[in-house]
């Protein structure tokens, strides 16, 4: 039997979590054409999100076209332009012949060259000169809104991992260039999303960056432990195995409603249960996932200095003021500006998030392990 829960991947159909209302204002972002930026910590589920409101774009509108993009390895603005003009195209060109046609209409005073394998299902190559392009990229940036204004088309571009623009030689620059096309394009909306959460709020929300105010910013938050409970449930129903709506809470907060996490522990869960769960089959499951996660921690945890370890000590023990000369004092913390350079650091770590004057640990799993295995910290 599959197993109902799905997690490390994009997750489709009865296997997504609410997200309603997220959901409903994407949607509306898609159809009216205003560009969208998605914000939160890694695996939360942006890309699932994304993949869904497609899917209802497509079946509201014919007319709207959705194109994915992912820089996960782009490095250079070479590769950028590479796969932005390969992507669009292939969107765009529901046949051989029109893709041809659009590249030779659009890209011809780079002279382009496709290749294309006559197999069903195979990539095409283009070969442009890139250093040309890289030059005068005015045509590559404007390319999807130029075939939309003349196939009366609408194009939602999807980019993941957008952060990595931040990377590239000139990344000011270049984010200048974007900007000064995309802002004009009426046909064409970007929706905007990456894994570091801190490298994305600082590209969008800085008003020293090009990409300030660039569209309708969305932070997601947790599911909520309602939701999650209504979905443990009724997963583990649809399969034939009962789970009671306290022991599915015990699952959600074990995991702290993370996203990738929930979804873990319920099929850990899950799959040990014959016919019915309960609270030792969860803490088992937990356990377990822990104690596998034990090295990688152990080597994430090996890299930090004493004074970071100190104050990740003095998080888990629940200290709020933390530039306070008490808790500098008892947790040999320094000063109070090496507070706020160690908070910086973990942040760009990915360990903790900051939020206003709140902080939290991004990996629920890993700060129980912090508690129980590496500091011993007594409850």
């Amino acid at each position: 039997m599959e197993t109902p829960f799905v997690f490390g991947k994009i997750v489709y159909d009865k296997d997504f979590t609410d997200r309603e209302q997220e959901s409903e204002k994407l949607l509306s972002c898609f159809i009216s054409s205003v560009n969208t930026i998605l914000i939160s910590p890694r695996r939360w589920g942006k890309s699932s999100l994304v993949l869904k409101v497609s899917e209802l774009v497509k079946k509201k509108d014919k007319n709207i076209h959705i194109c994915f993009i992912d820089l996960n390895n782009v490095r250079t603005e070479e590769q950028f332009y590479k796969q932005f003009t390969t992507e669009v195209l292939k969107v765009m060109s529901t046949k051989t012949q029109v893709l041809l046609d659009n590249a030779k209409k659009f890209l011809g005073r780079f002279v382009p060259v496709i290749s294309l394998n006559p197999l069903p299902g195979s990539e095409f190559k283009l070969s442009l000169d890139w250093e040309e392009v890289k030059r005068e990229p005015d045509d590559i940036l404007d390319l999807p809104e130029k075939i939309c204004k003349s196939a009366n088309k609408k194009l939602v571009i999807c980019i993941d991992e957008f952060q990595n623009i931040s990377e590239l030689g000139d990344p000011l620059g270049f984010q200048k260039k974007l900007r000064s096309h995309w802002q004009k394009h009426r046909k064409v909306s970007y929706c905007l999303y990456g894994s570091k959460k801190r490298m994305m709020t600082d590209v969008f929300t800085s008003p020293s960056m090009p990409f300030f105010r660039f569209g309708e910013v969305i932070f997601l938050d947790k599911i909520s432990t309602s939701d999650w409970v209504k979905f443990i449930v009724k997963r583990f129903r649809d399969t034939g195995k009962k789970i009671t709506k306290k022991e599915a809470l015990m699952i959600s907060d074990l995991a702290d409603c993370h996203p990738y996490f929930v979804q873990q522990l319920a099929q850990q869960s899950w799959l040990r249960t014959e016919k019915a769960c309960n609270p030792d089959i969860i803490r088992a499951s937990f356990g377990d996932i822990v104690l596998q996660l034990s090295l990688l921690y152990q080597n994430l945890t090996d890299n930090f200095s004493t004074t970071q370890l100190n104050l990740l000590k003095a998080l888990l023990n629940d200290e709020e003021q933390l530039s306070s000369q008490k808790i500098i004092q008892e947790y040999g913390l320094g000063t109070s500006a090496n507070v706020t350079k160690i908070k910086k650091t973990l942040s760009d770590k990915e360990i903790i998030d900051l939020q206003n004057d709140k902080i939290s640990f991004l990996d629920p799993l890993y700060k129980y392990w912090l508690k129980e295995y590496f500091f011993k910290i007594d409850q």
